[in-house]
């Protein structure tokens, strides 16, 4: 119970919160029931929104039942002006955006009843970190943001402070082949950040692959694309092996750094942005390859769901088991843990 406190006493510190979900029916909106209703009645302004939509009565693909979001009296809300007119119970509108979603305009309200919603916000992570912005200006103390499908992108650190990972059966029917594939987000989330003298010469830097020399200076290496990789190789490492790649990292760059007779010491914006294979990642590293963001995610716990959308459960304590011998941290069933 003492861990569960502090998971939820760190949650409370946060500005925002990001449930982040390895597969569909992982547990997401499972686990962001418990949190609101753990995080209600400490005294702070709460919001919820979501990445795309998320609190349907049934799964649209598995077709399969599904737990509704529910909003407590006084909560702010995100979410599109169709899904708010279809809630059924009484809440203020506070803003009506002008940007359009498939679905309408996204209604900013607040509960005056507590009831069940479906989320629908911003499409995506610019949107999501310019709504945080808005909702902390009107005094929001912790916005919770719900994922839709198997996204990461809204976990990164420029989007919000801090994640939630839901893993479980829908990931895989086999617990060794679960943890494998938790194991791998999870090092991933931890690659450590560079130093602060790199965060401030890179981080404004958007487009393109740069070079890090020995003194400390970069360099736009203008490679057209990381297609191009072979064509390029002579003017790629002309400064050294320390490379910065701003867009995404995929199997085909780490398998040609791999490769190479001298190790590359590589650096990306954050955890979101590498595609690769387990496999790939691992065998670069294992080359003796490393890899730093400019920004480390703070990972605050891992929750779980035995239960799969194709009819089996694993067992809840021996999942949790071994994800915690994996993982060296606590690991929740949210559903077990009741209010």
């Amino acid at each position: 119970m003492k861990a569960v406190l502090f998971f939820i006493e760190e949650i409370l510190k946060c500005k925002s919160l990001s449930i982040v979900g390895l597969e569909k029916n992982t547990g997401k909106t499972e686990c962001l029931n418990y949190i609101l209703r753990q995080v209600k009645d400490s005294g702070k302004t709460i919001a919820l929104t979501s990445i795309g939509t998320d609190g349907e009565k049934r799964d649209q693909v598995c077709q399969t039942a599904k737990p509704e979001i529910e909003v407590f009296e006084g909560m702010l809300f995100v979410t599109s002006e169709r899904y708010y007119r279809e809630k059924r119970f009484l809440a203020e509108i506070l803003d009506i955006s002008e940007r359009q979603t498939a679905l309408g305009r996204l209604v900013t309200a607040k509960a005056l009843w507590s009831g069940k919603i479906l989320l629908s916000g911003p499409p995506d992570t610019v949107g999501m970190k310019e709504l945080i912005v808005q909702l902390e200006k009107r005094g929001v103390d912790l916005t919770l943001v719900d994922g839709a499908l198997s996204r990461l992108s809204h976990g990164s650190p420029t989007v919000s402070d801090a994640l939630v990972l839901t893993t479980g059966a829908a990931l895989s029917g086999n617990v060794r082949e679960l943890v494998r594939k938790t194991k791998y987000v999870y090092d991933l989330i931890g690659l450590k950040e560079v130093g602060p003298g790199r965060q401030d010469l890179l981080q404004g830097i958007k487009k393109g692959i740069w070079a890090i020399d020995a003194e400390g200076e970069i360099h736009d290496l203008q490679l057209p694309s990381v297609f191009m990789l072979e064509k390029y190789e002579g003017d790629i490492f002309k400064y050294g092996h320390t490379l910065y790649v701003s867009g995404a990292v995929s199997d085909k760059l780490l398998n040609f750094l791999r490769m190479q007779k001298e190790v590359t010491e590589l650096v990306v914006q954050d955890f979101t942005k590498i595609f690769a294979l387990p496999e790939t990642f691992y065998a670069f590293l294992k080359r003796g390859g490393k890899i730093n963001v400019l920004k480390q995610s703070r990972l605050l716990a891992v929750c779980i769901n035995p239960q799969s959308p194709a009819g089996y459960c694993l067992h809840s304590d021996q999942l949790k088991a071994a994800l915690e011998e994996s993982l060296r941290i606590p690991v929740y069933d949210v559903r077990r843990m009741g209010n």
